[in-house]
């Protein structure tokens, strides 16, 4: 599984609710953090294969999705377990703070 760009907001809530971890890189094309975000996300989709499904959000195409989960500032990360936001990090992090909340969330 690759890194999923989203184009439905049905479709992210289902997989959200579908169980499993999943992160949630809410977004624009337009944003350079969010640009800076990119490779870190395929290096965690390389690291964490199909334990974790990434989905990305782009806020100008679903920007009742990106109010629902109630997106201030981009990019915003927030990674699901089993339906649920477990973690939130609003603005570009380094690899190592994703990487500690996906072992924390697949330790759980």
């Amino acid at each position: 599984m690759s890194i999923i760009n989203a184009d439905s907001a049905d479709w992210v809530r289902s997989e959200i609710r579908g169980g499993g971890t999943v992160l949630v890189d809410y977004g624009a094309p337009w944003c350079p953090p969010c640009k800076v975000l990119l490779p870190v996300l395929e290096d965690l989709h390389q690291e964490y294969g199909d334990d974790v499904s990434i989905v990305k959000v782009n806020c100008d195409e679903l920007p009742d999705l990106a109010g629902e989960a109630g997106v201030m500032g981009m990019p915003t990360v927030i990674v699901y377990k089993e339906g649920q936001p477990v973690e939130k990090l609003v603005g570009l992090r380094p690899k190592a703070a994703y990487q500690g909340i996906l072992n924390k969330v697949l330790q759980a």
